[in-house]
């Protein structure tokens, strides 16, 4: 394992052995069972997955996973050499909650009669962040993006006032202190051109490409 591929911890004044959040980040090719095959490495250690979220990168054809959990440090470095190992893995880094820009989205259904007469909405909406994304004659649905801390005291807001329903996506995250994957592999390119693209080819080449 290149020793620069994992993005250490700056600043950590917890003691050691210390658990913490943190935020896993993998690069991958879009293949058909590749969230299956990185979870099990965390059942088989019985670790819980806190929330998980997969979307496209900003380079074509690659994927990026976002897991977060709970655990020490020495046991994330463990995980990240695990999940690397994966054929179609491409590249993976941890964070601390510091060290990206994070939000999570997170929807509110409550009755429309008794919001309308109890709550000032305009007021309500302002304090959150929220907005309306759905008025029907029997429920009203609002929507805020924020952190667990803020979309947890809309929950507590809301509640005393009927609350029906709620849910909370999976977190979105990204960097502070990276350039992007799609600028190195640019740069890979320009040093090693190749005449079509080639499915896997950066595998064997990973610590070239995708050391941030």
């Amino acid at each position: 394992m290149n020793p620069q591929s994992t993005i250490f911890i700056k600043g950590n004044s917890l003691p050691p052995g210390s658990k913490q959040e943190y935020n896993i980040t993998v690069y991958t090719e879009n293949q058909i069972g590749i969230i299956n095959r990185i979870t099990i490495i965390f059942s088989r250690r019985k670790i819980n997955i806190q929330n998980l979220n997969s979307s496209p990168s900003e380079v074509p054809g690659i994927h990026r996973l976002n897991i977060v959990l709970e655990e020490t440090e020495e046991v994330i470095k463990k995980l990240v050499r695990q999940i690397e190992k994966q054929v179609d893995v491409l590249k993976v880094y941890y964070h601390t909650n510091d060290e990206i820009i994070w939000q999570e989205m997170a929807l509110y259904k409550v009755p429309t009669d008794i919001i309308a007469e109890k709550v000032k909405v305009e007021r309500l909406l302002h304090q959150f962040g929220a907005r309306v994304v759905a008025i029907r004659k029997d429920f009203t649905v609002f929507e805020t993006t924020g952190h667990r801390e803020e979309t947890d005291q809309l929950i507590k807001t809301l509640e005393p006032f009927g609350l029906i329903e709620f849910v909370r996506s999976a977190r979105v995250a990204i960097f502070k202190d990276s350039e992007g994957l799609y600028k190195k592999v640019k740069e890979f390119e320009k040093q090693q051109p190749s005449e079509e693209v080639v499915e896997n080819e950066y595998l064997d080449r990973q610590s070239e490409v995708f050391t941030m």
